[in-house]
């Protein structure tokens, strides 16, 4: 009799699965870590990118960034694991919450579990993560700014960028690093030109 091995889940069936195992309580973050821990900073990355992606949505992105900024900074450094302030990491994700994470993941991001392969593999190992890091942390600190649509499109960006780097898709990687590249040029490209607006007016 031929056993059949069944193939790894992917992050987003992982997700899936850990929403659906989870005590109403849910999980602390600690506890996602944990179970996500041989992709760790990607998969935390692109769980805390989710709500930071939802247009319109004001407050949450700009509190969520930080720990997200934390987080890319600890790749820039060259940290192998990624640390959280136990206090942060003692926060819960309740059963409902995962489970609308899981599946928020899934609506917006599942194309993103049917391109991906590995390829161009050197952008996503240890030799070019702090370059990614870098773009990456400018992708979080663009979250910052309290203008409507701010948030969305750079943390799709690095949700992006993520998932390339868990499934060693180094296309993916360049993709979102294009797009939050492209944004941040808007951001400032708008913000010298309302800058340059105001100082005419006041000084006539």
């Amino acid at each position: 009799m031929t056993e059949t091995t069944q193939p790894p889940r992917t992050f987003l069936q992982s997700l899936e699965a850990m929403a659906a195992e989870a005590p109403e309580e849910g999980f602390s973050l600690h506890q996602i870590l944990d179970r996500l821990e041989e992709r760790a900073f990607g998969a935390m990355l692109f769980i805390l990118a989710l709500p930071c992606a939802i247009p319109f949505l004001y407050g949450v992105p700009q509190v969520v960034s930080l720990p997200m900024m934390a987080l890319t900074l600890q790749m820039l450094a060259g940290r192998e694991e990624p640390w959280l302030p136990e206090k942060f990491g003692q926060r819960m994700i309740n059963k409902a919450g995962l489970t609308r994470t899981s599946g928020f993941g899934r609506k917006w991001f599942g194309w993103l579990e049917v391109i991906s392969h590995p390829r161009l593999t050197f952008l996503t190992g240890k030799s070019m993560e702090r370059v990614v890091a870098l773009f990456l942390t400018a992708f979080c600190a663009s979250i910052l700014v309290p203008l409507p649509l701010t948030n969305s499109t750079p943390a799709i960006a690095v949700a992006i960028v993520a998932f390339g780097l868990m499934a060693r898709d180094g296309l993916l990687v360049i993709l979102g690093a294009i797009l939050g590249s492209v944004w941040i040029g808007i951001l400032l490209t708008g913000s010298t030109w309302i800058i340059t607006s105001l100082k005419d007016m006041l000084l006539g």
